[in-house]
């Protein structure tokens, strides 16, 4: 049994199109591939041990016959490729109804004209968006008038832009709860988060977000691993945007992150301290910086950094303690649209004292909650199957 488990997503890293990707327009995607191709002194030498290049080719990066860690690919049961769907179905969950995108259409505006009446602003935008261009785009206009900012993603998100001089922390947060309640109320609005957006600046040249963002999610609609773990008496230890992606179901204690490179210094320092369950980790800038903004040498760039600060983590991990490198869709930085990609996901995982195998193709994202379960013995959920079955 292993006193610690520490999983890490790297939030959008895919290593191939899924079975399935034709019918999400996906086909041809990788997106670990085709960033790699994009940097020509790309170099990830730690992943590269792990056995990374075993999975899927990367550029710059050898298969090995030997790697330290065990590697594969987990295909997706749930149907999507949003955030919500891949972290439940990663903890046990099997979403069958998408959450709803508004990417092509904007809010109905029913919801539009709630929104206006219970704030007593104006809603300005309501259109799919990168966050920081529509604060550039809207954001004195906004200033001027003190109207909302609502805009949507490629993701089931809802978005509340506001300027923290005009719209106080607390009235954003408000607002954005009214959101939730009345998209709850109605499922063909009900998308996966709310989330508050606050920014600064006197104007379009220095507009910028600041680290009150705060996200209202669905919660999930069955107990997952996370709270099976709590109610044993575990710890659950959520670092990132695990906490908000969940609704706090499950989770003991929470972190928030301002960067991958704070979310890898706040797992290390948790590292350094003694806890006994599940410390649960979301990078999340490889999706939200880069994937969606189609930028291949900046997401490589990432990786990198990534694999820098993962060579410092390792000898931080004791005899008893396990490590998974996952990742929860796939956001291609050299494919059509800002959409995420439906794309397998890479398998790492890493004990020092744990012979490394090739452990294929896994059918279900939810294997790691059923690896985790096992470990800890709680309840397994009802789907995926427990990798470290009598340890290969």
């Amino acid at each position: 049994m292993y006193k610690r488990i520490f999983v890490i997503v790297a939030d959008s890293l895919g290593v191939g199109a899924a079975k399935d990707a034709a019918k999400y327009g996906d086909e041809g995607a990788n997106t670990l591939k085709h960033l790699s191709y994009s940097k020509i002194d790309f170099s990830i030498p730690n992943l590269e041990k792990m056995g990374i290049g075993n999975i899927t080719d990367v550029y710059n990066t050898k298969k090995l016959d030997n790697p330290i860690a065990s590697y594969g690919k987990m295909e997706e049961l749930s149907v999507g490729k949003d955030t919500l769907t891949g972290h439940w179905e990663i903890m046990g969950l099997k979403v069958m109804t998408p959450f709803p995108a508004f990417t092509d259409t904007g809010f109905p505006k029913e919801l539009i004209d709630m929104l206006e009446k219970e704030t007593g602003r104006k809603v300005i935008g309501n259109v799919s968006a990168s966050g920081t261009e529509i604060i550039k785009d809207l954001g004195e206009e906004h200033m001027k008038t003190g109207a909302l900012i609502v805009y949507t993603s490629a993701d089931s998100v809802l978005q509340i832009a506001a300027h923290e001089e005009i719209v106080p922390i607390p009235e954003l947060y408000r607002i954005c709860e009214y959101a939730r309640k009345i998209t709850l109320e109605n499922k063909d609005w009900m998308v996966g988060r709310i989330i508050a957006r606050p920014f600064i600046g006197e104007n379009a040249d220095n507009f910028k977000r600041t680290s009150n963002r705060h996200d209202y999610a669905v919660k999930p609609f069955g107990e997952t691993t996370l709270v099976k773990l709590k109610n044993a008496g575990y710890d659950v230890i959520a670092v990132g945007k695990i906490n908000d992606i969940f609704d706090g179901e499950g989770i003991t204690e929470t972190h928030k992150t301002k960067s991958n490179e704070h979310g890898m210094e706040i797992t290390a320092s948790i590292a350094k301290k003694d806890f006994n369950g599940l410390c649960f980790v979301n990078l999340v800038d490889f999706d939200a910086i880069y994937g969606h903004r189609r930028d291949p040498e900046g997401y490589a760039k990432c990786v990198e950094d990534f694999d820098k600060q993962l060579g410092e983590f390792l000898p931080l991990l004791n005899d008893d303690d396990l490590l998974m490198i996952i990742a929860d869709h796939g956001n291609d930085p050299l494919h059509s649209g800002t959409d995420h990609t439906r794309e397998n996901v890479p398998l790492i995982i890493y004990n020092k004292n744990l012979k490394p195998v090739n452990l294929g193709t896994r059918e279900s994202f939810s294997d790691v909650a059923a690896t985790i379960a096992s470990n800890f013995n709680v309840e397994l959920p009802k789907i995926g199957k427990n990798i470290l079955w009598k340890e290969y």
